[in-house]
Parts: C-alpha cells; structure tokens; sequence
C-alpha cells in the first residue's frame, strides 16, 4: 500500500466486482450481464460518423439522451438525469442527499456499492436487517430521519417491496427522500416512475445494463422532482460535466427506441428463470421468488462456496457471498435457455457425485 495513502482511503473497503475474466472461457452467469447483444439499432447508431467525432466532447447536458427517457417514461427533461452508469447516479444522490447530520439507511443484504459509497463519502449509515426470510419491510425505516436507499428488485436476492409499501414510506416523512434502484425492474418489478410527480422526496435510478444489453456503454440514468435532479446536476458539474461519453449517448438513446427488442430480450430472460428455478427446485434447492434477471439459490447437499467453486473448475462461474447469513447461497444469472440447460446439466452431474 502507498506510504502516501490517506487515512480516510486506507479505511475503505472497496466494492467487489464480480469475475471479469479475460483468458479462460467460461459460461459467465455471475455478474447478471444480459445474454444477448444491443439492439440492432444500437449497432447501427454508433457508426463510423459518430467515431468520427470522439476528438469533440460529448454533450454535457446528454440531451439526446435524456429526452429519450423522458419519452419513454412520460417525463420532462427536467425530471432527468443521466450517467456513466446507475453506479455513478447512486455517487451524486450520496453525495447531494448525504452529509453532516443526515445519515443513510440500506438493507443488511444489498447491493454492495452502498456500503462503499457510504465508507468514501464518510457517510453515518444505518443497517437494517432484512426479515429472515429475506423480505425488506419498510416499516422498519419509517423512524429513520436520513436518506433511505432501496434496492427493488433486491440485489443478491431478486425479492421486491409493494409499490404501496414504498408510497407509505414516502407519505410517513416528505422531508427525507427515498432512493428506489431499479436496475432490474424490467424483468417483472413495479416501478416507482409513476409516483415521481406525486412525491418530490422519490428519486428513481435505473440502467441500461441489464434490460437493455449496455453493460460495457456503461449508462445509466436517475428521474425525480426537478428539485431533485438539479441536485444531482450540481453534483455532477462539480465532478464530472462530460460523464457520459458520445458513444453511449448514441447507444443508450438507440436503445431506448427499439421497444420490441426490449420486450423480446425480458420476455426471454423471464421464461429461462422460470425454467431454471424450476428445475433448481426439482434437484432440491431453496430458490428465493426472484424478479430479476437472477437467481439466488441454496442447497441442502452443497454449500455456497463449495457449489461455487466446483461450477468455476467445470467452466461456469456464478456468484458467491463470503458473508454470514448469505453464506450458504449463491447468485445465478439468467441466460438464455440454452445457457440455463449447460447449468442445470451441470449442476445434477456435480451433486450426482456427492
């Protein structure tokens, strides 16, 4: 470690990427990438012209962008803001509706980021447990004061919150807001978009990297009050005024546009995780109701870390949690049905032999 790391950095403990391995082949269904490719719009679109204009910046307001959300969602501009990925978006909303006096609240089973947003910005955070059997109940939030941050659908666990459940929460206090991450809404979540005029503490994140195959474009986007939104502009124009580089922009708007393709890759997603959680369920796993483009999964035989590591060796790497109540669980995204069979082979053949 440098002799010239801070004391505040050395104290961190950084969010852990799944596996992104560059040599060996593997079947990758650890990191909930989709299974299929952009939108034919999207290759079209970032075209040798558009190459062409990488010596210029990309447009700061990403208005191209933007308007496309706003259409698709029935917003204004106003109600927009996009991003170098929903990752990023969470970092803005920390930093603009976090600090000194105004604490954050998550789940202790989430996704990880806010842990490590949390550590960076030096942020007092308040964990609460989720039920035991993984359900996230809002009414243990409704005397937190700060901001609160939930994850719908759940990240490891693919669980979701009642859209009515979440409205009670923001009713129960208007002077706090309430982040919704919606990164994988479109495989059979409620979202929340709706309300965002009603309640202007709701700010709403998404991706496109998930539903919409631009994990690598890295795009992302919040939607909110205009209040809200220009909270997190100031943020941005603090940090990063150019985040959203031109190719992304073309890309995520293209995106945006094919609506049939959208549809058609969920629909898919969503009848390979009704298959496979099947069949999970067949040889004897716990299979949490996951509306993800995941699934989180336990067996009696094998444990967590040992399923994991006897997938990797035969060429498929899913996700495991080195963490106490998760332990015995891992996450299993969901390919395409063909990926799902190579899966679940796989997995008879390795408790076959126990």
């Amino acid at each position: 470690m440098s002799r010239f790391l801070s004391q505040e950095a050395a104290r961190l403990a950084p969010y852990t990427p799944g596996e992104q391995p560059t040599h060996a082949q593997y079947l990758k269904l650890n990191t909930n990438e989709s299974p299929f490719p952009p939108s034919p719009r999207v290759i079209k679109a970032v075209s040798r012209a558009e190459l062409l204009k990488l010596n210029l910046y990309s447009d700061p307001t990403c208005s191209s962008l933007c308007q496309a959300v706003a259409r698709r969602y029935g917003l204004q501009m106003e109600n927009v803001l996009a991003a170098n990925g929903s990752d990023e978006v969470l970092a803005f909303a920390f930093r603009a509706f976090c600090g000194q006096g105004k604490g954050v609240a998550y789940a202790d089973i989430t996704y990880g980021f806010y842990a490590a947003q949390t550590a960076l910005f030096g942020l007092d955070a308040t964990i609460i447990p989720l039920r035991e059997d993984f359900t996230l109940c809002v009414e243990d939030y409704m005397d937190f004061p700060g901001t609160i941050v939930l994850a719908n659908p759940n990240a490891p666990t693919g669980m979701t919150v009642p859209r009515e459940d979440i409205q009670r929460l923001l009713e129960a206090n208007p002077d706090r807001v309430v982040i919704v991450d919606e990164a994988y809404v479109d495989f059979g979540g409620e979202s929340c978009v709706p309300m965002i005029f009603r309640y202007d503490n709701l700010l709403v994140v998404q991706t496109m990297s998930k539903s919409r195959s631009l994990a690598g474009g890295r795009v992302g986007f919040a939607m909110g009050s205009p209040e809200l939104i220009a909270a997190l502009n100031r943020v941005k124009y603090s940090f990063n005024p150019y985040n959203v580089n031109r190719l992304s922009l073309v890309a995520g708007t293209a995106a945006l546009e094919d609506e049939t393709y959208f549809e058609t890759c969920c629909a898919s997603i969503c009848q390979s995780r009704a298959w496979a959680a099947g069949e999970l369920e067949r040889l004897g796993f716990t299979v949490l109701p996951s509306r993800a483009n995941f699934l989180f999964v336990r067996s009696p035989k094998i444990g967590g870390e040992d399923l994991y590591r006897s997938l990797k060796e035969n060429g498929i790497l899913v996700r495991w949690f080195d963490s106490p109540r998760i332990r015995d669980f891992v996450r299993i995204t969901v390919g395409d049905l063909e990926q799902m069979h190579t899966l679940i082979d796989q997995v008879e053949q390795l408790l076959d032999a126990l």
